[in-house]
């Protein structure tokens, strides 16, 4: 039903600042609620964020709340995950994910996306 595309990742200095964008396929995005994931360097996936159907309601982890926002635009498909004050251990490999349902359960979401390399430099 949905495919969904990250981009956005790329090399940052520690303090520094990135967007990262997953656009959506299909008709029904807006019917979803939307995550970010992301899975450090021998650790496993751990929630990031969420955003539910209609953005009016999200979700931060601890690691990154007051520092990354998560954001849709359901016009064109697409949710944004801005990051800032970015700290090496922020380096990962960030998925987003749709879901009918909200939660920080990677095991709930239905749709995946392919990920993208966020790499923090100290």
């Amino acid at each position: 039903q949905v495919q969904l595309v990250e981009s956005g990742g790329g090399l940052v200095q520690a303090g520094g600042s990135l967007r990262l964008s997953c656009a959506a396929s299909g008709r029904t995005f807006s019917r979803y609620g939307m995550g970010w994931f992301r899975q450090p360097p021998v650790k496993e996936r751990e929630f990031v964020a969420r955003i539910n159907w209609s953005g009016g309601v999200t979700s931060y982890a601890d690691s990154v709340k007051g520092r990354f926002t998560i954001s849709r635009n359901n016009a064109n498909n697409t949710v944004y995950l801005q990051m800032n004050s970015l700290k090496p251990e922020d380096t990962a490999v960030y998925y987003c994910a749709a879901s009918f349902v909200d939660s920080d359960v990677a095991a709930r979401y239905n749709y995946w996306g392919q990920g993208t390399q966020v790499t923090v430099s100290s």
